[in-house]
């Protein structure tokens, strides 16, 4: 029989050298399409065994025209660019690699709060152009004893916690998927959505990108917060409304905005560009050489289990492996 053939849908990396090695120890090949197009990828994933994707869409119908695909293995925390139903249909597991970045988007997460907190990037922005004006920042408040509210608490919130509650930050969570025994652990108080929007200082969001947390921060939610409070955004741009947010704040219904993610990726335009509340990333919150290296390995490593008859780390269809087992 002809040696696996692994084929890399897109690719964000300087090399794929990590991922290629771990292939080679089963002896496959690893091919990256010319161009993440739908027809590019389908002419080197039309007849490979495992398929590994960064951010590409991969749809029903491109699906349909893999019939020796085994495993779509993504580079990534979140699964929201491949359909999983048409993948389950087709016997094909999903995986992803929900540890690789934990610590990068925690820190870039207190980052962010603390460029909010302090204006570090408006008074940067005036320092350097010769304004070296205190009063020009003020109110800054203390951090000590504020609140920061977290919006799902998977294992990025469990680490920005600690970090937060190091600066003498109260933290409290919304997950209901969350044992309460995690958050007791944690030192984080359990509320629900909108107490959490009521009671905190800064609100971020660790949450996935699903239909029902899409837009999840509009109008009605910013209405909810206080008009002090700052909101960060290091998961998906979607669950943010921007136009709505852009808004909220034009109507002081909150103090500023930090956000590592956009609906539109790169964006052409925002409402939100040009604000001195609002400090923007180009999601960023994931990167670190370390990051990248454990990224690439860990989602070839699900391939090559696959591909061997094991069972991967991190299905996100297991279905399909009970039906194959």
């Amino acid at each position: 029989m002809p040696p696996p053939l692994v084929a890399v849908a897109d690719s964000v990396f300087p090399n794929l050298d990590p991922a290629r090695e771990v292939v080679a120890r089963i002896g496959a090949g690893l091919q990256l399409a010319a161009e993440p197009t739908p027809a590019s990828i389908l002419r080197v994933a039309g007849s490979a065994d495992a398929l590994l994707v960064t951010y590409a869409k991969i749809t029903a119908e491109m699906i349909q025209q893999m019939p020796r695909c085994r495993i779509i293995s993504r580079f990534g925390i979140g699964v929201d660019n491949v359909d999983i139903a048409a993948a389950t249909r087709a016997g094909i597991v999903v995986t992803k690699v929900p540890d690789y970045c934990i610590d990068e988007v925690s820190d870039h997460t207190l980052a962010l709060l603390l460029s909010l907190a302090r204006k570090i990037p408006f008074a940067n922005t005036r320092a350097h152009a010769g304004r070296w004006e205190m009063p020009a920042v003020v109110p800054i408040h203390r951090l000590r004893g504020s609140i920061l509210g977290l919006v799902g608490f998977g294992r990025i919130p469990q680490l920005v916690a600690p970090k937060a509650q190091s600066f003498g930050i109260k933290v409290v969570a919304y997950d209901p998927f969350v044992p309460a025994e995690t958050l007791t652990r944690a030192d984080v108080a359990g509320v629900d959505f909108h107490e959490l929007l009521a009671i905190a200082d800064y609100v971020s969001i660790h949450s996935p990108l699903l239909p029902e947390t899409t837009n999840l921060f509009g109008a009605d939610t910013f209405r909810r917060m206080k008009p002090t409070a700052y909101l960060i955004n290091t998961a998906r741009g979607p669950i943010v409304d921007e136009a709505a947010l852009a808004q909220a704040l034009d109507a002081g219904q909150l103090a500023g905005a930090a956000l590592d993610v956009m609906p539109q990726e790169p964006p052409s335009s925002s409402p939100l560009f040009g604000r001195d509340n609002v400090v923007l990333t180009p999601h960023v919150s994931f990167y670190s050489e370390e990051s990248l290296v454990d990224l690439q390995t860990k989602a070839a490593e699900e391939v090559v289990a696959v591909l061997s008859g094991q069972a991967p780390r991190n299905p996100v269809n297991p279905e399909v492996l009970q039906r194959t087992a």
